[in-house]
C-alpha cells in the first residue's frame, strides 16, 4: 500500500524559506506523479503544484515563482522549496499520489494522500 508521508513544516517569518519533504513507500516510486495541496484553516483545500513521472512541473499561479517542486527518485523523496513565505501561505501542507506520466492538477485525480504538515508564517 502507497504511503506519503510529509515533514519539514514549522513556525518561520515572513519572507523567509522553507522545505518540506514527502516521502514515498510502498510501490515504485517512479511510476509516480506526486501533487502538493495546502488547507488553512477554514478554507478549501488548494492545489500549489505537481511533478509528473518524468520529472515535469506545474504550478498554481498563487504560487508560480516562489515555490519549487523537485524529485529524487533514488530517495523516493519529493520536495516543496518555498521562498519569500507571506503570513497567507499558514496552512497544512499535503501531499498525494497517483500513479501515470501526465499532470494532475485537481484533488479528485489522486489516489494517495499524506496526513500533512502545519506550516506557520509570523509577521
Amino acid at each position: 500500500q502507497v504511503q506519503l508521508v510529509e515533514s519539514g513544516g514549522g513556525l518561520v517569518q515572513s519572507g523567509g524559506s522553507l522545505r518540506l519533504s514527502c516521502t514515498f513507500s510502498g510501490a515504485p516510486f517512479n511510476n509516480y506523479a506526486i501533487g502538493w495541496f495546502r488547507q488553512a484553516a477554514g478554507k478549501e483545500r488548494e492545489f500549489l503544484g505537481t511533478i509528473t513521472s518524468g520529472d515535469r512541473t506545474g504550478y498554481a499561479d498563487s504560487v508560480k515563482g516562489r515555490f519549487t517542486i523537485s524529485r529524487v527518485n533514488t530517495e523516493s523523496t519529493v520536495y516543496l522549496q518555498m521562498m519569500r513565505l507571506k503570513p497567507v501561505d499558514t496552512a497544512v501542507y499535503v501531499c498525494a499520489a497517483r500513479e501515470g506520466s501526465n499532470f494532475y492538477y485537481r484533488e479528485l485525480a489522486y489516489d494517495y494522500w499524506g496526513q500533512g504538515t502545519q506550516v506557520t508564517v509570523s509577521t
